[in-house]
This record gives C-alpha cells, structure tokens and sequence, in this order.
C-alpha cells in the first residue's frame, strides 16, 4: 500500500520537483485514505500540523498515518552525535555534516516505523534528485511532538465488563 507513495515522491523529485510535507491518514478496515498536507513553516511541524493529522486521523477512525518530508539528516558516522551538533550548531541544518533526506514515517497499531533516505543528484542534473528504497525500522524512542497521531483504539463493547 505504501510503495506507490514511495514511488511517486521519487518521481516527483526525479522531475525536479519539491516535495511538499504530506501525511496521509487512513483506515485500512474502511478503505480510505485522507491527504493532510503538512504546514512545516517555523518548525510549526510540531504543533499545529501534529494536532490537524490527529483531527484528520479521529475523523477517519485511521489505523495509519503515512508521513513524507525532505529533511536534513546527518550520515550514519555523525547520528550518534546529533546532540552536540545541534549544541554547537544550533540545527542540523547549519552544521557542515547536514545531508538531505526523504523521512517516511508510518505509525500503527503495532508501532512506528521510520526511514530516511539520502537525496542525491540524479544524472549530470543539478535539479534533479532521487533517493534509493527506503528501508524502515522500528522505532519506538518518540512519544511526542510528531508521534502518537492515531485516536485510542474503539474496543468492541463486551457487554460483561464492569461500570467505573
């Protein structure tokens, strides 16, 4: 279900395209899908773009969200030092290890799983980029900010249980 949104954020940067920060929020049980484009202006992906996905994600009764955004990564060789760079950099961004990435996050039931991408040049183009398949990992460390999207679970009533 996720390779063809996977698919088509690389062909959109493979056409020199940006790619806009999307979630999509949805229901496997009912077979829909809502597309919440994602407000990342003033770092604001925390606040007000997180509390329209868990809106969008209620009104759906979603059992998924899909997230896709550009991003600044660090190589694998400096993740370990994330907290001193933003220290002595103030972001990822500013710092001379900042690479560009593709986040794919998606959050279940079952968990959340994460994968960044390196962009990279496609070709001789300096407009054109791509990314290789991501390769997503569970990831259980977040539990705020742009985590926890999904509405609590509407157990089936089973009609023995105790009043509180």
């Amino acid at each position: 279900m996720l390779a063809p949104l996977v698919d088509r954020a690389r062909v959109l940067l493979e056409e020199g395209e940006s790619l806009r920060p999307i979630a999509f929020v949805g229901s496997t049980a009912q077979g829909s899908i809502s597309v919440v484009v994602l407000n990342t202006a003033g770092g604001d992906v925390q606040n007000a773009s997180a509390e329209q996905v868990r809106r969008a994600a209620y009104r759906e009764g979603a059992d998924f969200v899909f997230t896709i955004m550009e991003a600044w990564g660090l190589p694998p060789d400096k993740a370990g030092k994330y907290k001193a760079i933003l220290e002595q950099y103030g972001s990822i961004e500013a710092s001379p290890y900042a690479v560009d990435v593709v986040s794919f996050a998606l959050e279940t039931r079952e968990g959340s799983w994460v994968a960044q991408v390196e962009v990279k040049p496609k070709g001789i183009s300096k407009r054109k980029k791509t990314f290789d398949e991501p390769r997503f990992h569970l990831f259980s460390e977040s539990t705020e900010g742009f985590a926890a999207l999904l509405p609590p679970p509407v157990e089936p009533s089973q009609g023995s249980g105790a009043l509180h």
